[in-house]
């Protein structure tokens, strides 16, 4: 099993940025891949960005390209996601996922609120 625990969401001015983290524990070896989804009010769950183990195939939804990175400390079995100037849009509950031993993302975080003003 990996558990999964996020932090760093908050209210935030548009135009300003935030740094969500993610810290995995438990079976971490068996990760491969990790991601960021993001929930907004009355909406599906989208994925944001993903990135592999390796640090390599950083993949974005175009709404959030040139604004957001996500980066992986293998060291401290985190991944980091940097949104930078932030829109009202980017609201939403932001969760991470990890897939481990796994094609799919079979574990998730408990989510993080982000609340961007205009």
């Amino acid at each position: 099993q990996v558990q999964l625990v996020e932090s760093g969401g908050g209210l935030v001015q548009a135009g300003g940025s935030l740094r969500l983290s993610c810290a995995a524990s438990g079976r971490t070896s068996s990760i491969y891949a990790m991601a960021w989804f993001r929930q907004a009010p009355g909406k599906e769950r989208d994925s944001v960005a993903a990135i592999t183990r390796s640090g390599s195939n950083g993949n974005y939804a175009d709404s959030v390209k040139g604004r957001f990175t996500i980066s992986v400390d293998n060291a401290k079995n985190t991944v980091y996601l940097q949104m930078n100037s932030l829109k009202p849009e980017d609201t939403g509950v932001y969760y991470c996922a990890a897939a481990g031993g796994s094609s799919t993302y079979n574990y998730w975080g408990q989510g993080t609120q982000v609340t961007i003003s205009s």
